[in-house]
């Protein structure tokens, strides 16, 4: 029984939950104690760490440059969805699409596309000690995305994912970056500035979720019809 659910999972999911409850809070703890700009170093850990289970998520071949070009694309699409609505604060759409990545391609995929494009996306808004949590935000989010992407053609309709997406940029997304602004900013935590903290970021994750469920509503249709079609044409991301 055991190896058989080890064998449904795949060993990039293994890893990856294996990544995401030890290395990356790990190493995002460390990366508090440091100073300076050695937050590149932690995030580059983390895109280290995201490469890992994508890889062991191919059973049965190398994965092939189509493969990496898809989930650049991706990349690219996610990022300039949040550029593009860089007039309307907090109104960012960017986890929707990482959404849809990791709904079409699985859990490693979409840990991959999240994390690749925070870490791009603040190029242009600017690196600094949030940029590993918000790889980790939105590489859960790819993540969680995988996973639900598992129930087949429920994860697929409309209401079911805005639902999903709405709820995990609000519960999940949301409360990675409120932890980020708590453990890089509040040199004293206590229960009171904890509080303050989630409270006060409470209606940014609104408008975010808000965001995110818009663009599901309006691209996840159209966007899942061209990957399947990219998947069956090319054999795209099959392990």
């Amino acid at each position: 029984m055991e190896t058989t659910a080890k064998k449904k999972l795949g060993r990039g999911i293994i890893v990856a939950i294996l990544v995401i409850v030890l290395l990356i809070p790990a190493t995002l703890y460390l990366g508090t104690k440091l100073s300076g700009r050695q937050y590149y170093i932690t995030s580059l850990l983390i895109i280290l760490y995201t490469m890992l289970p994508f890889f062991l998520a191919f059973e049965k071949r190398r994965p092939q440059a189509r493969d990496l070009v898809v989930l650049a694309v991706m990349c690219a699409i996610a990022v300039a969805s949040r550029l593009v609505f860089i007039w309307a604060p907090h109104f960012k759409p960017m986890a929707a699409i990482i959404i849809i990545a990791g709904v079409a391609f699985g859990a490693e995929a979409g840990f991959l596309v999240g994390a690749m494009s925070a870490f791009v996306s603040q190029f242009f808004w600017g690196q600094g000690p949030w940029t590993p949590w918000q790889m980790f935000a939105f590489g859960m989010a790819g993540f969680l995305a995988g996973l639900f992407g598992r129930l087949g053609p429920v994860a697929r309709k409309r209401i079911p994912l805005c639902i999903f997406g709405g709820l995990e940029v609000l519960l999940v997304v949301g409360t990675i970056l409120n932890s980020s602004t708590l453990f890089t900013v509040v040199s004293h935590i206590t229960m009171e500035s904890a509080a303050a903290i989630y409270l006060a970021g409470l209606p940014v994750d609104a408008i975010q979720a808000l965001a995110t469920v818009l663009m599901l509503l309006a691209a996840s249709g159209p966007m899942f019809e061209k990957l399947d079609r990219v998947k069956t044409k090319y054999g795209v991301m099959e392990g």
